[in-house]
Formats: C-alpha cells, sequence, structure tokens
C-alpha cells in the first residue's frame, strides 16, 4: 500500500506490563511475560504495543514516579531484556511504544536529590520551588490527586510543586538544562530502536512563572479554573521542538496523554497537534470514555472531536485505559453486555483515526470489586470506601481457566476476576462467535480494506432511536458501517442504489447482498457493507 504509515493504519495495544504475563511466578508481570505472548498479540493483528512505564522506580505511582530514565526496573526484568523485546518484536513487524512522564521525576530521582540538598546547588532551579511558611503554600494550586500541589521541604524551607503525588516533583521546563537532559533521554530511546512515546500529563509541563493563584469557579473538580498550571501557551514551543527530534529519525512518533478537568475538551488535545504535522502526531481525546451507552451523546463526542482535528492532523479512539473503568462495565452489565462491547469494537475499529485497545478489552474483561486489604492504588487508599482506585481496571490478563487465570503460578500482586474461567483467551480463541474473534475479524477487515485505514468520514444517522451510520470512503470504494446502540429491533434505510454486500456482522450472513441501504437491525447489531457494484 503507498504511503503507509504505521502509527495512522495500525492497530495499537496498550500492554500494562505488571498485569499482562508473569514469567518467573513472582506475582508480577514482566518483559519475558511480554516476549512469551507475542505470537498471541501477532494473531491479534496489531501493529505497536504500548508499555506502560517499566523504567527503575519506587512505585508510589506504579512507574510513573521515575527514579532513573535511562534504566529497566528489575521487577520487570532487564535491559537485555527489553532488548529482546524490541527485537523480536520488530521481527513481527510490531512497533514498541514506551510511555514517557515529562513532567515529574520520582522524589528518589538523583536530579531531585541533588536539588534537595541546598538552595545553592547546580539542579535546584530543575525543579520549582516556592516561599511561603509551613501553613501557607506559594498559591491556591490543587494537586490532581487531592490536596496542595505543594510540599514543605524542611532542609531548605521550601515548597516544592508536585502535581500528583508528593514523591512525584514537577521539574522545570523553563530550565535549558532540564530541557536538554530530558530531550537526551528521549534520543537514547530511540538510538536503542524504540519506534515513539505516549507522553504522560504532556499538557502540564509549563506552570506560570509568577505563580499566580488559580481563579476560581463552579468547576467540580476542586472548584477552581486551571488557568495557571496546566495548558500553558508554552508548552507549544516544546512539542514543536520535540516533534523535530523525532522527525530526525524515520517513522517514529508521539502520542500525548491531555489530561482535562472535567474530563474530555477535544479542541485543547487537538491542539497539541499543531498544524497536524509540527506538534504531536496523536493526542488523546478520553470525550468517550465519560459516555454511557447512547447514541446521541456517543455520536455527538465522536462529531466534536471530528470536527476538532486540524486539516493535516489525525485523530486517534480509545474506549479504556489503566486510568479508567473498563469500557464493558461503563457499558452496562447484563445479558447484554457482550453484544454491547462488539458494537464498541466495531466503532472504535471502524472510525477514522487510530484505535487503541486496553488489553483485555478485546476478551470482555471487566472491572472487579476490590477488597479494602487487596488495594495496591495509592488514589484507592486515600479514597476508600468512596473510590476503589484504578485497581478495577488493571487486574491481570485472563489468559485461561486454571488457576491464576493463566497470568501466574502464584498469587498475583491484583486478584483476578472471578469470571476469569469462562472469560479468558483459551476459551475466547475456541468460540467462533467471541469477543475475541469480532477483535480479530475486524482488525484483519481493517488491514484488507483501505477505506477503513485511510478513507474518509461521513455521518449517516446521528445517534437518532440510538443508531449511529457513517460511510468510509477511498478511491472508488465505499464502506457503510451500521451500529444499532439500543436493545430494540430498528430499520435502517438510506438512499444510495447499488450492489452492496456484507463484508461483517455481528448477525446477518457475510457476501449477503443488497439492492439498496434498507435492512432491518436487530438489537446490538453492527454491520458493514461494501458497495461493489452499480445497479
Amino acid at each position: 500500500m503507498e504511503n503507509y504509515l504505521w502509527w495512522k493504519h495500525g492497530v495499537i495495544y496498550q500492554l500494562y506490563p505488571r498485569s499482562f504475563y508473569d514469567s518467573n511466578s513472582d506475582g508480577i508481570g514482566d518483559i519475558r511475560g511480554i516476549i512469551e505472548k507475542l505470537d498471541y498479540l501477532t494473531d491479534l493483528g496489531i501493529d505497536a504495543i504500548w508499555l506502560s512505564p517499566i523504567y527503575s522506580s519506587p512505585m508510589y505511582d506504579h512507574g510513573y514516579d521515575i527514579r532513573e530514565y535511562r534504566s529497566i526496573d528489575p521487577v520487570y526484568g532487564t535491559m537485555d531484556d527489553f532488548m529482546r523485546l524490541l527485537h523480536d518484536a520488530h521481527d513481527r513487524n510490531i512497533r514498541i511504544i514506551m510511555d514517557l512522564v515529562l513532567n515529574h521525576t520520582s522524589y528518589l530521582h538523583p536530579w531531585f536529590l541533588a536539588a534537595r540538598c541546598s538552595r545553592e546547588n547546580a539542579k535546584r532551579d530543575w525543579y520549582i520551588w516556592g516561599d511561603g511558611n509551613r501553613e501557607k503554600p506559594p498559591n491556591n494550586w490543587k494537586s490532581a490527586f487531592g490536596g496542595s500541589t505543594w510540599e514543605w521541604d524542611e532542609l531548605t524551607r521550601q515548597f516544592y510543586l508536585h502535581s500528583f503525588l508528593k514523591e512525584q516533583p514537577d521539574v522545570n521546563w523553563r530550565n535549558i538544562d532540564l530541557k536538554k537532559a530530558m530531550f537526551d533521554t528521549v534520543r537514547y530511546w530511540l538510538d536503542r530502536g524504540v519506534d515513539g512515546f505516549r507522553l504522560d500529563a504532556v499538557n502540564w509541563l509549563i506552570k506560570d512563572a509568577r505563580l499566580r493563584n488559580n481563579p476560581f469557579s463552579w468547576v467540580p473538580h476542586h472548584f477552581r479554573k486551571r488557568r495557571y498550571d496546566r495548558n500553558r501557551p508554552e508548552t507549544h514551543d516544546i512539542m514543536t521542538e520535540l516533534r523535530k527530534l523525532l522527525d530526525e529519525y524515520e517513522g517514529r512518533i508521539a502520542v500525548g496523554e491531555v489530561f482535562t478537568m472535567p474530563p474530555g475538551d477535544p479542541e485543547l488535545s487537538a491542539s497539541y497537534l499543531g498544524n497536524g504535522e509540527d506538534e504531536l502526531h496523536l493526542a488523546f481525546d478520553f470525550s468517550l470514555m465519560y459516555r454511557w451507552w447512547s447514541g446521541p451523546s456517543m455520536y455527538r463526542c465522536i462529531n466534536r472531536w471530528m470536527s476538532s482535528i486540524p486539516e493535516r492532523g489525525w485523530p486517534c479512539h480509545v474506549l479504556s485505559n489503566h486510568d479508567q473503568p473498563r469500557s464493558i462495565s461503563r457499558f452496562g452489565g447484563g445479558k447484554d453486555a457482550v453484544k454491547r462491547a462488539m458494537v464498541a469494537a466495531t466503532l472504535l475499529l471502524t472510525l477514522r483515526g487510530t484505535p487503541f485497545i486496553y488489553y483485555g478489552e478485546e476478551i470482555g474483561m471487566k472491572n472487579i470489586k476490590i477488597q479494602r486489604n487487596e488495594i495496591c492504588d495509592h488514589l484507592g487508599k486515600r479514597y476508600w470506601p468512596f473510590y476503589a482506585g484504578r485497581d478495577p481496571s488493571r487486574t491481570p490478563m485472563q489468559w485461561s481457566e486454571e488457576a491464576g487465570a493463566g497470568f501466574t503460578t502464584d498469587a498475583g500482586w491484583l486478584p483476578v476476576n472471578e469470571d476469569f474461567e469462562r472469560v479468558n483467551v483459551r476459551v475466547s480463541s475456541e468460540d467462533e462467535y467471541s469477543l475475541l474473534n469480532c477483535y480479530r475479524s475486524l482488525i484483519m477487515l481493517r488491514k484488507e480494506k483501505e477505506a477503513l485505514q485511510r478513507g474518509s468520514w461521513v455521518p449517516l444517522i446521528k445517534g437518532k432511536r440510538d443508531v449511529i451510520s457513517y460511510l468510509r470512503a477511498f478511491s472508488n470504494r465505499k464502506i457503510c458501517v451500521v451500529l444499532n446502540l439500543s436493545g430494540g429491533e430498528r430499520k435502517f434505510r438510506i438512499s444510495d442504489r447499488g450492489q452492496w454486500k456484507v463484508i461483517f456482522s455481528t448477525h446477518k450472513p457475510n457476501n449477503r447482498f443488497f439492492t439498496d441501504l434498507h435492512f432491518q437491525l436487530a438489537p446490538y447489531e453492527a454491520t458493514l457493507v461494501e458497495r461493489v457494484g452499480e445497479i
């Protein structure tokens, strides 16, 4: 295929290493475990793996507090293990995307240990400090995890800034030496063959130089507009420089997490694409993650995101990730949960843009109930019983009906879902009509049909009566996607006479022909028809 770009036209799989596969029976997933499961990922059809952080870390935030950017944490393996993963994945034409945290480090990082020694230390300005006294921080900024964003340092009698945990001090991107050190880290991994980076909380990098108070508002989250501690215009300058660096290496990319509260701001996320070619390659809009199962609501969300993308930019789509509840649970349980999940999978894999699949989503893994004594996530510990944290969506991958769901021979770091004996890879692989085989079929179809990879997106039905339909067209090829999000039958009719053939359906047989876009939809049906001729 001409002008094939893997990050535009492929499928990316987010893998939470701690929970994917345990190769050494210590209860924690590791790099060798990922290597052992590469054949599964190849069979699924994905084009790239995004790894949540595997760097050396004290694990206060399970790797998002990095102690050393250029080493692998022993809990996951060694640098040799990682290089083997990179080699073996590339042999299968699977790219590797690393998770990179640029906003903050661990408080045990050598940079911060040096900065904390004295106000005169050469690395003092690599972090953000503010004056005040123990009772009065420099301003009213609030941490994303609750409480003040400032922590008092008794030794040097100043506050340091942390947008997340106090064990995660924010770095100062206004410092030229800090910026160079971070860019050198990017080069370090690119030189080893890494194919790209997912950038954590990318819109937080620059803070107001004057540390001004955020204005009061009635926004529910902390009741303040986050005007001065994120989304500063200078952040786009950093993204532009980073893009130039990445463009020195063929086929390397950056995808940004644009973290917002209230969640979902497509215009803001799209702004980090610049003109589409000079900042990030991809940016996440999380609006769909905060929508219930509703045709009109989901359509409006998708349309707003598509409308926000710059002309030369490219969208991406995601239903779940390591910070949010799994989509199959969010979209409602009961006997129709898997049917809804198939409709959601069809939506994800047929929209214009790059789809991201969260591990286990393809077999229908659900959130689990976590007991208080089982919680590992600091947010769950802090806010129990009102919030169980992020652990419910981070549980071990369910490989088989064996003890431990085939993830480990020992007790896992988190419990497995009680449904693992029937919801797992082995059972799903043998069921022709399983959610897993639905994903496999859709990914294979996506590879075969240029209209699904590169085609335009033209809405036809915009959520009316819980039906969403759109046309994907490329060159002289047209594919019509029809999704019934309702639990009732629906009639679908669009005036476009011609020979239309079913190429995928959760209900209709493949290769069935229609002479018009006019047919009955079963409850929770997803169907793709391709135009194959004129009448």
